[in-house]
């Protein structure tokens, strides 16, 4: 896998104070994206154990809520695997600990995936600047979805986070 940027302190992208990984490589090319260089899998830098422990580092911290996975898309084809395992593995080393993950594909199409298990938020669907509202919380057009997932998977029905 590989990345753009790994954001410390960050209150925008999620919940509380969290430490974002920003993931090369995304199919959907929304049209005013905010992030376009990251659409290119092999832009960026490569994902290391260097950079793993930097986010645990961060994760460490009592203060820092969790983590938000965004690029990019965190579920291309090319940073689904990494991306479950650091999630899986980030779970079991802090389970109090929040995961949100960004991408543009809608939760009816990934409810399946292995990945959702281990989420707690998950933005859904594509940015659509026709749709775009600046009020929104954590998310940039009116058609995208903050979905608590561990309701979600409970009820079998979208759960809108609130």
């Amino acid at each position: 896998m590989r990345y753009h940027n790994i954001t410390k302190d960050d209150m925008l992208n999620g919940d509380g104070l969290r430490v974002v990984l920003w993931v090369a490589g995304c199919n959907h090319h929304c049209k005013e994206c905010q992030n376009p260089i990251t659409w290119d899998v092999n832009g960026g830098l490569e994902f290391t154990d260097a950079e793993k422990k930097e986010i645990f580092d961060e994760l460490d911290k009592s203060y820092v809520s969790g983590i938000t996975f965004s690029g990019g898309d965190p579920l291309h084809p090319a940073n689904r695997d990494c991306v479950l395992q650091l999630a899986k593995e980030i779970r079991k080393k802090y389970p109090k600990k929040t995961i949100w993950l960004y991408s543009g594909y809608e939760w009816e199409e990934v409810k399946d995936w292995d990945i959702v298990k281990y989420l707690d938020v998950m933005v859904d669907g594509k940015f659509k600047i026709e749709l775009l509202d600046p009020k929104l919380y954590w998310k940039g057009s009116s058609n995208q979805r903050v979905i608590d997932v561990p309701a979600t998977l409970k009820t079998g029905e979208v759960v809108l986070h609130a």
